[in-house]
């Protein structure tokens, strides 16, 4: 009904007739265009002024889509391996300067995160105190099911040994922390990025990195375990 009441008033308009309701008095629209011509444009609102044809553009204004990914099908994998990353991989990521998403063994860094700070002690095996080669032991086991000997002279013996430019997570990393004497006398696991993880004599379980001016002049070399070398 409503549409063929505008047709209607439309063609009353154009045909120079009036249109009267029964409450509603006739409008000459002859004596109003002459008393109040017709302005090329109008204020709707103050200071926003609508011009003859505006509304015409807006409705036929093409509105654009957004545009497609332009993500490769790798680049949208790293997108989502980061977004499913735990706070254990953001933080250790921070803490080895590495992507996040390079944080993959995540039982090595758990095991880590549970020795973290744990005091050294010489003999120690357990959490109220570890010293170098009982750590590095202990990963190995419980991260990648390797036996390996006790001391950190017996691992560095009884391991492959590797150039430093390929050690990999998960080999080991050897010095000479003697004041005097020569020979291996401590132990660490590397991590990557040239940082690796150890239980040190004065700092307890930590992470270090191979490029401290202290552990690259004790540096000796690096070992890699592939198969167990003891039975526990």
């Amino acid at each position: 009904m409503q549409n063929l009441f505008f047709v209607a008033v439309a063609t009353g308009i154009f045909s120079g007739t009036t249109l009267s309701a029964t409450a509603q008095p006739s409008v000459n629209l002859e004596k109003m265009s002459a008393a109040a011509p017709v302005k090329k444009s109008q204020k709707f609102i103050d200071g926003i002024e609508i011009k003859a044809g505006t509304v015409a553009a807006m409705q036929t204004a093409v509105v654009k889509p957004a545009a497609a990914s332009t993500l490769t099908v790798k680049e949208e994998a790293e997108v989502s391996a980061i977004e499913n990353c735990t706070s254990l991989q953001f933080k250790y990521a921070l803490l080895l300067d590495m992507d996040v998403e390079n944080i993959t063994n995540k039982i090595l860094f758990d095991e880590i995160e549970k020795w973290l700070d744990t005091r050294y002690r010489y003999g120690g095996t357990t959490e109220r105190g570890i010293d170098c080669s009982a750590y590095t032991g202990t990963l190995l086991a419980d991260v990648y099911g390797l036996n390996v000997s006790r001391t950190s002279r017996n691992q560095y013996d009884e391991c492959e040994k590797i150039e430093r430019e390929d050690l990999q997570q998960g080999d080991l990393v050897f010095f000479n922390t003697r004041r005097r004497g020569k020979g291996v006398s401590h132990v660490g696991l590397y991590l990557g990025n040239g940082y690796f993880t150890h239980a040190g004599s004065s700092t307890g379980v930590t992470i270090s990195n191979l490029s401290d001016t202290y552990w690259s002049s004790k540096y000796i070399g690096g070992g890699r375990f592939t198969t167990s070398t003891s039975e526990q």
